[in-house]
């Protein structure tokens, strides 16, 4: 009885080491990619790299402590990048503490009224929208920086101007040179997953990065450097005259756009993520709770807003990890790398990060799965389509809302199935029985269908026993049809009465 105690003992702490052996090799990797993803997306929403770093540090320890998902690891990601962007165009960069703090508020709101679950009812096909039209505007954007030029302001002037941009690059040579640095940054992303022993060793975009930086530096390149200023100058706590933005209706529009668009994004990642372990289940008001927390913080420190970041996380699992200690070891090592090297980020070319962030655009793209979407459910392309197209036209926030109203009304099109059945009697009456589901989008076509009924010296039997809904407007058009033709010879009735 004592050796089967002992054994079962000894058998538990076997578990428990390699546990942590495969939690400690699997947070390696996730550091090595979400350190050059940070900056990068740092340097794409236009402030300083520590900032991204930071975000990463309080996604690692912070919310990688909290329950919700095990296996998903959070940190800035490329999917708020256009929002974080406009934020700090519009605002400044002192009013994005505010917004970040805001919106993580406002998630543990949300994950303490258990909304968490509805997000799961949004659309498809916005997401795969709001996704794409963020990778056409980051693609656009990061274009410029690959030749060292300012990017104009919104989507579409990015797109426009950038004929003009192909024109100035092939005129300048510097221009060209951070261009081939770029362009090279993006093949080494695209092909090293396919030599299966180097990327055992080294993530991609680690490896992209440091031969971008390794070419550069050897052949001293004339390509503009990431700016470091230390990681305790970059911090910025909002101030009190901060706060008082959140009177503005646009700060407040920026801050809802953040909670909502960051917590889909998340709650999609975990779906995704918990279809690539057998481990427990996410828990999505947890979940958001925690992502609320980290935001919070993230905005306390005035750093950017975090979600949870398919890419690490898929990396994550990949790498072999076991429990939540991978992704918190991972925010400790970034910690102690921007406490400790510094020096290292400030060798890294821009060009560079502009690659990545390229290559990271174009995975945002649902390319593959448009044609198979088309063949089964072409609504659905039309509402991502139209979500892309928006976001790229307008704005992130304004985009979404768009793509969500034309979920919605594609959702009350298709579940409004009205026809009309008719009978003619012997007396020249026409009984037409009216069934299914009718809403206002229906009735253009309903209402054509009963006036085609009508002959001259004959009457119609209008009977709506058989609709199981209406709207409001169906009801009063239908009664309205009923007595306007109520004086033709026969009899007109509406049968029982329809609720709305």
């Amino acid at each position: 009885m004592q050796k089967s105690r002992f054994s079962h003992v000894r058998n538990t702490v076997s578990v428990s080491r390699g546990d942590l052996r495969a939690d400690f090799t699997a947070s390696l990797v996730v550091f090595l990619i979400a350190v050059p993803l940070s900056v990068g997306i740092a340097v794409a929403s236009g402030v300083p790299v520590e900032l991204g770093l930071v975000t990463g540090i309080v996604g690692g320890i912070l919310t990688g402590l909290l329950p919700g998902s095990s296996l998903q690891v959070s940190g800035p990601a490329a999917g708020l990048t256009v929002l974080v962007y406009e934020a700090v165009r519009a605002y400044g960069l002192e009013a994005l503490g505010v917004i970040v703090l805001a919106a993580g508020l406002l998630q543990v709101a949300m994950g303490v009224l258990r909304l968490g679950r509805w997000f799961r009812a949004i659309s498809v096909a916005v997401v795969q929208g709001m996704l794409a039209g963020i990778g056409v505007v980051l693609i656009a954007g990061q274009l410029y920086a690959l030749a060292g030029a300012d990017a104009p302001a919104d989507g579409l002037a990015k797109l426009g101007g950038l004929l003009g941009l192909v024109v100035d690059t092939v005129r300048s040579p510097e221009a060209l040179t951070a261009v081939a640095v770029g362009v090279g940054t993006t093949a080494v992303l695209v092909l090293w997953p396919h030599w299966r022993r180097g990327a055992r060793v080294l993530p991609a975009p680690l490896a992209a990065v440091a031969l971008a930086t390794a070419v550069v530096g050897t052949l001293s390149l004339p390509v503009a450097r990431v700016e470091v200023h230390g990681l305790l100058d970059a911090v910025r706590p909002p101030s009190a005259g901060g706060f008082a933005r959140l009177a503005e209706f646009g700060v407040l529009g920026t801050v809802l756009a953040f909670a909502l668009i960051a917590s889909a994004e998340t709650l999609f990642s975990a779906a995704a993520v918990d279809r690539l372990h057998e481990g427990p289940r996410t828990d999505y008001d947890k979940e958001l709770i925690a992502q609320g927390a980290g935001n919070t913080v993230c905005g306390a420190l005035g750093a950017l807003p975090m979600t949870a970041v398919i890419v690490r996380s898929a990396a994550n699992v990949q790498a072999g990890a076991r429990t939540k200690a991978s992704r918190v070891l991972h925010g400790v090592w970034m910690l102690v790398f921007t406490a400790l090297l510094p020096w290292a980020l400030g060798i890294i070319p821009v060009a560079a990060l502009a690659g990545v962030l390229v290559h990271a655009g174009w995975k945002l793209i649902p390319g593959r799965e448009l044609v198979p979407l088309w063949r089964d459910h072409r609504g659905e392309v039309v509402v991502l389509l139209a979500t892309t197209g928006s976001i790229v036209a307008t704005n992130l926030f304004e985009g979404v809302l768009i793509g969500l109203l034309l979920a919605i009304a594609k959702a009350a099109w298709e579940s409004s199935h009205v026809h009309v059945e008719t009978v003619a009697t012997t007396d020249g009456v026409v009984r037409a029985r009216v069934l299914g589901n009718a809403n206002f989008l229906r009735l253009p076509k309903l209402l054509d269908e009963l006036e085609a009924l009508r002959r001259p010296g004959h009457g119609v039997e209008l009977d709506l026993a058989g609709l199981r809904h209406a709207d409001h407007a169906c009801r009063a058009a239908l009664v309205a049809w009923a007595e306007r033709h109520a004086e033709v010879k026969g009899t007109v009735s509406t049968g029982p009465p329809v609720e709305a």
